[in-house]
């Protein structure tokens, strides 16, 4: 099968086609011949280096991605839940398993507790985006337990954990403050948030009595955080909560359960999605410069050869 690698760490041009073995399924796993795998800023930062200054011991070469959406080929013993032919999203938790298996390839042995099934009429491209993103921010807010008709902030709402949490927190009935691109605010304000441009004094906007800072901006997205309240980083902040307040960090973890829900949401269109551009996966060093550049309304989704039919 076909696969991108990363052998050195480095800029988009380090991104190479290779060639690995079919995958095996073993006990509890299941084999998904993948069709679309994201593009994530996590991608950017394995293939960067900047992943491995955190995690020493990532081998090389490896295979990034953490998001795929694709068919199950095969399942190993003692799998219970899918069978052959099954349309599957999931996300693999790529650093806790140091790349031991990534998404950016035609195939993937993953634990079968990393799957949810795709319901029908849902497209695999827009199932694609849901599983890191929507899990962060559903298990962010799931840290926050914010309650309703109270205020939140929401940074970086023109992303998908941004875009994502932001849609969970209205359905939840919160008032959401969300800091938008430039041009974006419309789109921002069609979920149900108030949308903030970005640059706006996030003290004066406030306050806030909860933040999800998916940007992230760090501990400045908390300017306008009431007393009491807290905030949620995607990223550890470098520095303590001030007084009063408190500060939180989202580790996110495999939900099957979770995201079974999640893709429900978005198959029955309680939530929605976007994508900027369906790229074929040889090209992946392109995407990753868009990616790098900025400024795509919606993801990056690369598509292998089995979403066209015409190889393994």
């Amino acid at each position: 099968m076909r696969v991108i690698e990363v052998a050195e760490f480095g800029g988009p041009e380090v991104l190479r086609l290779g060639s690995r073995p079919d995958p095996v399924a073993g006990p509890g796993e299941v084999v998904v011949g993948i069709e679309f795998a994201t593009v994530n800023p996590s991608d950017l930062g394995a293939r960067s280096g900047g992943t491995h200054r955190r995690v020493p011991g990532m081998p090389l070469p490896f295979v990034p991605g953490w998001d795929l959406a694709g068919t199950v080929l095969a399942i190993g013993e003692g799998v219970t839940r899918f069978r052959s032919g099954d349309r599957v999203l999931g996300m693999i938790p790529w650093v806790p398993v140091l790349a031991r298996v990534g998404a950016y390839a035609e195939a993937a042995a993953v634990e079968e507790s990393w799957l949810a099934h795709v319901p029908d009429g849902l497209d695999l491209a827009a199932a694609a985006t849901l599983p890191l993103s929507g899990l962060t921010a559903a298990q962010g807010l799931a840290i926050l337990n914010p309650a309703p008709e109270s205020t939140l902030l929401v940074t970086g709402a023109s992303g998908a954990v941004g875009w994502f949490a932001t849609q969970l927190a209205v359905r939840a009935g919160c008032r959401v403050l969300a800091l938008a691109s430039h041009g974006d605010e419309a789109w921002v304000a069609s979920l149900g948030a108030e949308a903030l441009p970005r640059g706006t004094d996030l003290a004066a906007a406030g306050p806030a009595d909860n933040v999800l800072d998916a940007v992230p901006l760090g501990p400045a997205a908390a300017a306008g955080l009431r007393k009491g309240g807290t905030a949620v980083f995607t990223r550890p902040p470098q520095d303590a909560a001030p007084d009063g307040v408190t500060f939180e960090t989202v580790w996110v973890e495999p939900d099957a359960a979770g995201l079974e829900r999640l893709a429900a949401d978005l198959a029955a269109g309680r939530l929605v999605t976007r994508i900027a551009e369906v790229i074929p996966l040889a090209d992946a060093p392109r995407a990753h410069a868009l990616a790098e550049r900025g400024g795509t309304r919606g993801k990056l989704v690369l598509a292998t050869a089995r979403h066209a039919g015409n190889g393994k």
